[in-house]
């Protein structure tokens, strides 16, 4: 059985903010109307079966900075083994458009990144980095809750096209074929 989890905040007004990335790949993914609220595991859920393998993914309804919360009710609800997690968030520190696949690595200062270490206890899982780029004239909280321009989208939309087949990839392939085969794509660009 596989997690998988996108990050961002549930109401309304944080739709198509920077911070929501998590949240608008898996809509891409699964089709948003497709997911039931889970008020017991504080999320939205949609579970699904993939090549034979059961999969759970959701979207916390924590809010950011709360992640770990959700997650961990999954992980002992359904006694998961933390590799088997996959964590799609935004980056600020890299260019929009821009991805990368990480595993067992730090948080890189990304608050929803750091309350799931913390609440995991550990950093064993897969995390798909996509960039949001950054803004030197805006305040950074004021940033990453921005909405994203018609522009912006459009890149989104090239990087969410690439990454449509990313959780049928994750239940079959090795973490290190994943991985190779999602960092390879970016630098190919």
């Amino acid at each position: 059985m596989k997690l998988v989890v996108g990050l961002g905040n549930p109401d309304n007004k944080y739709d198509n903010t920077r911070h929501n990335v998590g949240f608008m790949l898996l809509d891409y993914i699964f089709d948003s109307s497709n997911f039931i609220v889970n008020k017991k595991m504080n999320s939205m859920e949609y579970i699904t079966d993939i090549n034979g393998e059961k999969v759970v993914v959701i979207k916390p309804t924590t809010y950011m900075n709360l992640s770990g919360d959700a997650v961990i009710k999954y992980v002992n609800f359904y006694k998961l083994n933390i590799s088997d997690i996959m964590i799609i968030q935004d980056d600020l520190d890299m260019d929009l458009g821009t991805l990368k696949l990480l595993f067992n690595r730090g948080d890189g200062g990304h608050n929803g990144i750091k309350d799931i270490v913390l609440k995991l206890g550990s950093k064993n899982f897969l995390r798909v980095k996509i960039g949001i780029g950054k803004s030197n004239l805006m305040d950074t909280k004021d940033y990453v809750l921005g909405k994203f321009k018609s522009d912006d989208r459009e890149i989104l939309n090239d990087v969410f096209f690439k990454l449509r087949d990313i959780v049928n990839d994750y239940i079959s392939m090795n973490m290190d074929s994943l991985i190779q085969k999602y960092n390879t794509k970016i630098h190919k660009e």
